[in-house]
């Protein structure tokens, strides 16, 4: 199997998706960390956020923005939440395809990891 994330975008994968556009989808993680643990990735594939540049920033812009819109439809805004980008296997980036997590529904601590 080539990406998860490539292969959810095909439709050969089934997945519970919380909310897609043209550019990406939003769905639940299949071992939450969390009460709420959401992952955003854009349809098209990206292995990691440093492979990304200028030509993404509207890509970028649309994560963060789905990303907040998400936490707010969730109720998450009220008592906070957390964004997770990993990059590369220090980060713990695990999916080479580059998504954010949504993270909430529970005290977050600090510093993470």
């Amino acid at each position: 199997m080539e990406c998860v994330f490539c292969e959810i975008v095909a439709g050969r994968v089934e997945t519970d998706k919380v909310y897609e556009s043209d550019d990406v989808l939003v769905i639940q993680d299949l071992n939450p960390v969390a009460p709420v643990h959401l992952l955003i990735f854009p349809r098209s594939h990206v292995a990691k956020l440093s492979a990304m540049d200028e030509e993404n920033a509207d890509l970028l812009s649309h994560v963060m923005l789905i990303a907040k819109r998400s936490a707010i439809e969730l109720g998450l805004d009220k008592s906070g939440y957390r964004v997770v980008i990993n990059e590369g296997a220090m980060g713990g980036q695990t999916v080479q395809h580059f998504h954010a997590h949504i993270l909430g529904g529970r005290q977050m601590h600090w510093p993470p990891g």
